[in-house]
């Protein structure tokens, strides 16, 4: 089976739903799309990167299963977060929905994608970046970085300081059971 991890995060509300929300209803909508979600990490807190005064993010990272080339799904997921009011703009700003492609099937290549230009596989902030290795970690302890072959630990004992992250509590209701049952 491929290993495709997605990083999934929020951190503005919409209407009335909070991040957290946002994002569980965000991998109902992959699900719907024929995307299969196979694994989900805990739910984290974490500060924004680069350090700013925005909300916190809630962060999560699943593991997928899917016919789709890279280029496809990160079209997919492009298409989701516009659907749930992505608008980009300033680079790192705050958003309704973030979702990256980390990790496709241990590629190491740049492509061409229709709706985002390019797409460099593995995502090429991933290992400065606590609010994906630590999900990783816990949906794929084994895994590791398709360029450097480090393994997530020691990507994680790498990464560069101040970064803060706090695993969240899952909650009945409140995506973890609200969308998925207990499947993910």
């Amino acid at each position: 089976m491929r290993s495709i991890l997605i990083g999934v995060g929020a951190n503005l509300p919409i209407a009335n739903n909070k991040p957290r929300k946002t994002c569980g209803a965000a991998l109902f909508e992959l699900e719907k799309k024929g995307i299969q979600i196979i694994k989900r990490s805990s739910w984290y807190y974490s500060a924004p990167v680069p350090k700013s005064k925005q909300p916190w993010y809630v962060n999560a990272v699943v593991a997928l299963k899917t016919a789709l080339a890279p280029e496809i799904l990160l079209d997919t997921l492009l298409l989701v977060e516009n659907e749930f009011g992505r608008c980009r703009g300033k680079q790192n700003a705050a958003r309704v929905l973030d979702l990256d492609i980390l990790s496709y099937d241990n590629l190491t290549k740049t492509m061409y994608s229709p709706a985002r230009n390019t797409l460099i596989l593995p995502h090429p902030e991933l290992m400065n970046r606590a609010f994906a290795l630590i999900p990783i970690r816990d949906i794929a302890p084994n895994w590791q970085h398709p360029t450097n072959k480090l393994s997530v630990n020691e990507l994680i004992e790498q990464l560069p300081p101040g970064q803060s992250i706090n695993k969240a509590i899952d909650a009945p209701g409140f995506f973890g059971t609200e969308f998925f049952g207990n499947s993910i």
